[in-house]
């Protein structure tokens, strides 16, 4: 992968992280068009490190008060029975940066628990382009259907447990390729009643440590892959991390303003063409619905 190939999956990965399309998706289908094969599983990850340094830094207020309400509540400020250590004391107010450090931890734990136990078929099976396909159309129809039924009422302020382990678990689909992320996200964010904006910034929070976790144990586990056959290399996977990084804040602002005027309906018509695009060029031979590297 040379310099320019770097730049431009670097470019797909930062505009397409936080839209509800499919980065993973977008990087395999732009990979082998380029010529180099599937990036791979591991280097859609390490990428993903860049475009989440940037919500680091776009939402650090809110997760500087997260944090520092977590830890307070911790430390027995409110305190030292179970509830006022959660940030729920009984005879005082209830500490929502506090609850929110929880929930994120709560919804963390089913895509920990699913990637691991499928790790073998993410870098696999899973990025296999006819399931890709099906996927972009299928969840395009899913997340059109939320957007129009879901009452947008709900606020961040009204999540429970409930709700933080059902939007964990539609994080947890992301791991197929084509379902997205924040799609999602959002996508259960829309049907549990929340408003565009809470379930778009929630599903930005939501991913902060299951993105940086797989990212570094990709990175730690592919130290020595660097440069082989099949495999990008250190410099160029560095590469398309910082483009990432610098696009992916860039989309942030504009997709928050977005997401609080209008639907997700370009979002949905985007997917499904996107889907029947990779379905003709897959009949056509243009490209291989098998990775290269598999």
């Amino acid at each position: 992968m040379g310099a320019g190939d770097a730049i431009l999956l670097g470019l797909v990965q930062g505009l397409t992280e936080f839209l509800p399309v499919s980065s993973s998706a977008h990087l395999r289908i732009v990979g082998d068009l380029l010529g180099g094969g599937d990036p791979g599983a591991a280097f859609t990850a390490i990428t993903q490190l860049g475009t989440e340094t940037a919500v680091l830094l776009y939402f650090r207020r809110d997760i500087a008060a997260i944090v520092g309400g977590w830890w307070r509540a911790l430390r027995g400020a409110y305190g030292t029975d179970l509830r006022s250590r959660l940030g729920a004391p009984a005879d005082q107010p209830v500490d929502r940066d506090a609850l929110m450090a929880w929930f994120i931890a709560l919804g963390t734990v089913p895509i920990v628990v699913l990637g691991l136990a499928f790790q073998d078929q993410i870098e696999s099976v899973f990025r296999n382009l006819w399931l890709v396909a099906l996927t972009l159309a299928g969840f395009a129809i899913v997340l059109g259907w939320a957007d129009r039924v879901g009452t947008k009422v709900r606020p961040l302020e009204l999540m429970t447990p409930r709700h933080a382990v059902q939007f964990g678990l539609w994080q947890a689909l992301a791991l197929i390729p084509g379902v997205s992320r924040s799609g999602g996200t959002i996508t259960g964010g829309l049907l549990m009643g929340y408003t565009r904006e809470a379930a778009a910034r929630y599903s930005f929070l939501l991913a902060i440590p299951a993105v940086f976790g797989s990212g570094l144990f990709q990175l730690v586990k592919s130290v020595d892959d660097f440069g082989t056959a099949g495999t990008p290399s250190f410099g160029a996977t560095l590469i398309a991390t910082l483009v990432a990084f610098v696009v992916g804040y860039l989309v942030i602002i504009v997709f928050l303003k977005i997401v609080s005027t209008f639907s997700y309906r370009p979002f949905v018509w985007y997917r499904l063409g996107l889907a029947a695009l990779v379905v003709l060029l897959l009949l056509t031979g243009t490209l291989e619905a098998v990775p290269a590297t598999a």
